[in-house]
């Protein structure tokens, strides 16, 4: 069996953004057969989870060299983009 990855849904207040966001990497991994386990946090956060995370999707600025890869949510607020975001996300941990 696959191992499960871990991702951080970072975004400002770990609330309305990040749960849509993680929603939606949930049903991506589902039908890649990516086992997952999304964490939602806020951006400030990050840092103190990053080391257990195989990859983060964030919605606002994050600092840098986090040791994990770093995707670029915005897609998931204005729909531009989204698929691509999605299949970006499924290839990293597929990788990973």
């Amino acid at each position: 069996m696959e191992k499960t990855k871990t991702v951080i849904v970072a975004c400002g207040t770990a609330i309305a953004t990040s749960t849509v966001v993680a929603k939606s990497i949930e049903e991506a991994c589902k039908l890649a057969g990516i086992p997952v386990f999304i964490k939602q946090c806020k951006a400030a956060e990050v840092p103190s989870y990053a080391s257990s995370a195989d990859l983060i999707v964030t919605t606002t600025p994050l600092p840098a060299n986090l040791g994990v890869p770093v995707i670029q949510g915005l897609a998931f607020l204005t729909g531009i983009g989204k698929e691509q975001t999605l299949q970006q996300i499924v290839e990293t941990l597929k990788e990973g």
